[in-house]
């Protein structure tokens, strides 16, 4: 064995545990990068698709699903979050998917079943020849208990699949919580071999310098990251989105004598000064909002006082809060996403994950949190595929509240080159995966020889 080849054997890969699937065996209406995404996931047995807001996850994630079942003969179950479920049960409709949604077991278990994390403790997974996290990243937000408690109950089950938007690629205990739960490494494990703890924080970790490469080419072995299309070779046409456009708007405060703002420097003091300015804060959310006569609004909050306010304030709108019955949550969103309700109020952790509001342009945020995760997928739910028109964004913050626009813009901005560099390094090992390409290279052909000097025992 030559020594590169033996080098070669040593690398870690993802084990294959799945099969292959033709063409025939998928829907038609799926685009040419999503079916070589299911084929690959299909193969592989055990993978992720990070695929980037607006690619077609849940058609993607229903199409494995049902293989998976139609294969093994048995069950497959999709987790999805709150109001998300029953909105995948209409996307199989339109794939001629039969997916049917349950909250609890039924006497008959069989084809794709779809229920959302809050149920999934009524299930027996092991009864799954499948199991598909949908908004997989909500695992990073769960309580230790309870991610240990969703990793264990489907350690045997021999197909699984984790979706999510693309992660933050400076989130690495997320990477290590997916592939965790898919059974190809511990999270541990993966940092003591790819990561340096970096300063006093344990959740700061770095790549080893000489490992950066290997990560990337050991992520692509069970895993598909995707912004746009092109990512693997395909046409873009119909993701470039039309303008976004941002507006902020500064509540001025004052100090007591009406002079100026103490600024808050830390996070506790960022939301003592958004609880002060809640009211001014309102005022202009509903100001603006009530302005706004045709079109749908969703309008983000973050305190239970603020939605109340909003809508006593606002004709025509409702809330979504987590105190309601899952029905009514579920009732509203639906009226919502049908433009049966015009004016939707709700916090990001409730209903900004999963859900498809390309019909809705104007969004407004009555304050931000230093969250910039929930702040990205709240703007999704509209500046997504299919969004025909521009994008109006509203951002309310007291001037009390420091520089928390610049964070999210400075997060923002981090996120996209960070992402960039993530789907670079990715790219060629992804095609080499999915397509088994091969990346061209230039042969070095010496035309003279090596001489050696005197001293090495050559000839001067």
């Amino acid at each position: 064995m030559r020594y590169d080849d033996y080098i070669k054997s040593k690398a870690l890969t993802a084990q294959t545990h799945g099969f292959i699937v033709d063409d025939g065996g998928l829907p038609n209406q799926l685009f040419g990068f999503q079916r070589d995404c299911v084929k690959w996931a299909l193969m592989r047995g055990k993978a992720a698709l990070f695929l980037d807001t607006g690619l077609g996850k849940t058609a993607c994630q229903l199409s494995w699903a049902r293989a998976v079942a139609e294969y093994t003969g048995n069950p497959v179950i999709i987790v999805a979050p709150l109001c998300v479920a029953h909105q995948t049960v209409r996307e199989g409709a339109k794939f001629g998917i039969s997916a049917k949604y349950m909250r609890h077991p039924a006497d008959q278990l069989d084809g794709v079943i779809v229920t959302n994390y809050e149920m999934i403790e009524n299930f027996d997974l092991s009864m799954f020849a499948g199991v598909v996290l949908d908004e997989s990243s909500i695992l990073k937000g769960m309580n230790g208990k309870y991610r240990e408690m969703l990793t264990n109950a489907c350690r045997l089950v021999p197909y699984k699949l984790s979706c999510t938007a693309t992660p933050s690629p400076n989130d690495f205990m997320e990477l290590g919580t997916q592939c965790e739960w898919l059974g190809i490494m511990t999270q541990r494990e993966m940092l003591a071999m790819y990561f340096i703890h970096d300063g006093g924080s344990t959740s700061s970790w770095r790549l080893k310098g000489h490992g950066k490469t290997r990560f990337w080419e050991w992520m692509a072995t069970w895993s598909i990251v995707l912004r746009m299309p092109s990512d693997i070779g395909y046409s873009d046409d119909g993701y470039d989105l039309p303008p976004i456009q941002y507006h902020e708007h500064t509540i001025v405060t004052g100090d007591n004598f009406g002079l100026f703002a103490r600024v808050a420097q830390g996070l506790n003091e960022r939301n003592s000064a958004r609880r002060e300015s809640i009211d001014q804060r309102v005022r202009m959310a509903a100001k603006i909002a009530n302005a706004i006569k045709d079109d749908p609004v969703i309008i983000w909050c973050h305190l239970n006082s603020e939605s109340s306010l909003l809508e006593s304030m606002i004709p025509g709108s409702r809330q979504v809060t987590g105190s309601m019955p899952h029905d009514e949550k579920e009732r509203l969103l639906l009226e919502f996403t049908n433009g049966e309700l015009r004016i939707l109020i709700s916090k990001p952790s409730i209903a900004g994950f999963g859900m498809n509001w390309q019909h809705c342009n104007q969004v407004i945020f009555v304050g931000l949190s230093d969250s910039w995760e929930k702040y990205y997928q709240a703007i999704r739910r509209c500046y997504r595929f299919g969004q025909c028109r521009d994008v109006n964004v509203h951002i309310i913050a007291a001037d009390t509240e420091g520089a928390v626009v610049e964070n999210i813009r400075r997060k923002d901005l981090q996120h996209n080159e960070m992402s960039d560099g993530m789907t670079e390094h990715m790219r060629a090992f992804t095609l080499s995966q999915i397509r088994g390409a091969i990346s061209e290279s230039t042969e070095y052909m010496p035309e003279e020889k090596l001489k050696m000097p005197s001293f090495m025992g050559g000839t001067a």
